[in-house]
């Protein structure tokens, strides 16, 4: 099973683009993100610019409309995630468990949607997902 675990750190939202990291806490994290590898259930991670470098590309008119960041109404944004292949839920959330995060930062869990979860119908009309990415899942 295939989980997302997106960081979230409180205060982000508001992060200048020059943003600076405690190279302490890199180094911390960089020793889970190695657990993980080491473990065998890494499939990816990434750390993700703060909004104050991002766009949204919204569609309530029917048309795109492109936002430059900061977004004043987020309250909570992602800084970053890994992708991990566990057993269950609850393993991972024994591995979000270990994670040295700060007391302004939360991991949320995602499990993430396999085309085998979806019926027939569903699967004939995603005919080819896998191609797109090389998964076999």
């Amino acid at each position: 099973m295939r989980f997302m675990m997106l960081m979230i750190p409180l205060g982000y939202e508001a992060a200048p683009p020059d943003v600076q990291l405690d190279p302490e806490r890199v180094k911390s994290m960089m020793k889970f993100n190695q657990d993980l590898k080491d473990a065998g259930v890494l499939i990816a991670l990434d750390g993700l610019h703060p909004p104050s470098m991002g766009a949204r590309v919204s569609f309530r008119t029917g048309k795109p409309l492109v936002t430059d960041g900061p977004f004043a109404e987020s309250k909570e944004v992602l800084g970053g995630y890994w992708m991990i292949n566990v057993a269950s839920r609850e393993e991972a959330i024994a591995w979000a468990k270990k994670c040295p995060a700060s007391e302004n930062e939360i991991i949320e869990i995602r499990q993430v949607q396999e085309i085998s979860d979806f019926p027939p119908e569903v699967q004939q009309a995603a005919e080819g997902f896998e191609d797109l990415w090389g998964s076999k899942n």
